[in-house]
C-alpha cells in the first residue's frame, strides 16, 4: 500500500517555487490604457507584451499569482494543439489552417525565449516530449501524426517499443514519438517569473482583488474589485478555466473538469537513472491520459483526470497510484509527499478560443490541458490585437462567442463522460490481461 505524508494536500510546485512578487490590493480607482481580469500565464504574457511596447497596464487577480491553473498544472510545454496539423487546414482552410499550424507549433520556442530573456528561474528543460502508445492499434494515428509534423519541419520522430522503453523506464508502451520542441518548467516559478517581468516593464499587478463588476460607459469599461475600481478602453480577459459569471457568455463557452496530481517521494539513485533518464515529459494515449515527468528533487510526477466533488485524499489519489504502478512495476510501495488537483477547460471542438465579447473586451481560454505554451502564446496575440493589429492578422482564428446549449447540464455530462472513458480503459486493461 502506498504511504501518503502529512504533506499531502500541498502541491509540490507550491514547495519548490521561488518567491512570487509582493502584490497589494486594489484599494483605489485608477486608470490604464489596458486592463486585464486574470494572472495566469494568458494574463501576464498579455500585460507583459502590452508593457514592452509601452503601454500601461493593470492586472487583477483574484487570489495570488499562481494559486489557481498556472501554479497547478504539469508544466510540460508542449507544440500544436489537440487536433493534427492536416486537420486543422481542413477545419479552417488552406492559408488560415497553416497559419495556425504555424502559431501553435512556436509555442516552445515562445515559451523558452521568454524564460531566457528575463532568466527566469523555473527549472526550464528542454529535452523533449514522448507521447507513448498503449496500444498496438494507435501507433498507425501517431505515425500520421509525425509524417504530418516532419513535412512541416518539425523535429519529431516515431519511436520504437524498445525505444520507449529506454526514453521512459517503463516496459508498459509499444512504441510512441518524440516531439523535441517540447519541454517542461516548474509550472508556478514559470508563472511567478512572468509576473515580475511585468512588474519589470513597469505593468502593476494587484492580488486579492477579484473583478466583481464590469460596465460599459461609452468607450470605457470600469471594472469594480471590493477595495477599488479600473477603468480602461480595452479590457482582456484571461480566466480560463476559472471565470465566473462576470462575463457569463464566456464561463458558458467551456466545460471544467477536475485534474489531479501526485508526487512520489526523491527517487533512489539508480531508479532516477532508468525513470525518464533524459527528463523528456510525457502523455500516454489512454483515452484518460496520464502525463507524468520526474523534477529536479527526483520525485515522479504524475498527472490525470481527477474526481468530481470533494474528496477525501485516498479517493483522489487511487486512480494515479494505479496508473504509477502500472507504468512503472518497479516503484511499487513507493511513499508519496505530494498530491493536488485544479481545473482545466474543456471546450467542445477541443481548440482554443480568441474572442471578441464586446467592443473593447477580448478573451482568450479554452486550453484543453496544454496551457503553458499555449496560453503563454494567446497572451502575445491578446497584446497585437490590443495594439490595434486586425484579428485577421493574428494567425489564430477569431471566433464568435458560441455558449453551449444547456450549459448547465454540461458538468453532469462531463462527469458521465469522464466516468465511460474510465471505464472504457479499465476494459481495456483488463482484456490485456488476457490476451
Amino acid at each position: 500500500m502506498a504511504a501518503v505524508s502529512a504533506l499531502s494536500s500541498q502541491s509540490l510546485w507550491a514547495a519548490t517555487a521561488i518567491p512570487g512578487p509582493e502584490c497589494a490590493s486594489l484599494a483605489a480607482g485608477l486608470r490604464a490604457e489596458v486592463a486585464v481580469i486574470g494572472a495566469g500565464y494568458t494574463g501576464l504574457s498579455t500585460a507583459l507584451h502590452l508593457a514592452e511596447a509601452g503601454r500601461e497596464v493593470i492586472v487583477l487577480e483574484a487570489v495570488h499569482v499562481g494559486e489557481r491553473a498556472s501554479g497547478l498544472n504539469g508544466g510540460q510545454v508542449i507544440a500544436g494543439i489537440k487536433d493534427d496539423p492536416d486537420a486543422l487546414e481542413e477545419i479552417f482552410g488552406a492559408a488560415r489552417g497553416q497559419q495556425l499550424v504555424n502559431t501553435v507549433a512556436r509555442g516552445p520556442d515562445f515559451v523558452f525565449d521568454l524564460i531566457r530573456r528575463y532568466e527566469i528561474d523555473c527549472d526550464a528543460t528542454r529535452a523533449g516530449w514522448i507521447q507513448p502508445a498503449t496500444h498496438e492499434s494507435t501507433l498507425q494515428r501517431l505515425e500520421a501524426r509525425v509524417e504530418q509534423w516532419r513535412r512541416r519541419g518539425a523535429p519529431v520522430d516515431m519511436l520504437s517499443r524498445t525505444e520507449v522503453q529506454r526514453l521512459t523506464g517503463s516496459p508498459r508502451y509499444c512504441g510512441g514519438w518524440i516531439d523535441r520542441r517540447g519541454g517542461t518548467v516548474q509550472p508556478l516559478s514559470y508563472v511567478r517569473g512572468l509576473a515580475a517581468a511585468v512588474l519589470s516593464r513597469g505593468g502593476r499587478i494587484f492580488c486579492r482583488s477579484p473583478a466583481t463588476k464590469l460596465t460599459r460607459s461609452g468607450t470605457e469599461w470600469r471594472i469594480d474589485t471590493p477595495g477599488g475600481s479600473v477603468t480602461s478602453p480595452t479590457v482582456v480577459l484571461a480566466t480560463d478555466a476559472y471565470a465566473d459569471r462576470l462575463v457569463d457568455a464566456v464561463r458558458r463557452t467551456v466545460v471544467t473538469v477536475p485534474s489531479y496530481q501526485v508526487a512520489t517521494a526523491p527517487l533512489p539513485a539508480d531508479l532516477l537513472r532508468t525513470i525518464l533518464p533524459e527528463r523528456q515529459s510525457a502523455s500516454d494515449t489512454w483515452h484518460l491520459l496520464r502525463y507524468f515527468r520526474v523534477d529536479r528533487t527526483g520525485r515522479l510526477v504524475m498527472g490525470s483526470r481527477g474526481v468530481f466533488g470533494d474528496a477525501p485524499v485516498a479517493v483522489q489519489a487511487r486512480h494515479h497510484y494505479r496508473a504509477v504502478r502500472d507504468i512503472y512495476p518497479q516503484l511499487a510501495g513507493i511513499s508519496y509527499d505530494y498530491h493536488w488537483g485544479g481545473l482545466v477547460a474543456i471546450t467542445r471542438d477541443h481548440l482554443p478560443r480568441l474572442q471578441q465579447v464586446a467592443p473593447g473586451l477580448l478573451a482568450g481560454f479554452g486550453y484543453n490541458g496544454r496551457g503553458v505554451a499555449m496560453a503563454t502564446m494567446m497572451g502575445s496575440l491578446l497584446a497585437r490585437w490590443a495594439l490595434g493589429e486586425p484579428g485577421a492578422e493574428l494567425g489564430f482564428p477569431v471566433t464568435p462567442v458560441a455558449p453551449l446549449p444547456l450549459h448547465g447540464f454540461s458538468q453532469l455530462g462531463a462527469r458521465v463522460a469522464v466516468q465511460y472513458l474510465r471505464t472504457l480503459d479499465g476494459l481495456a486493461r483488463v482484456r490485456e490481461k488476457f490476451l
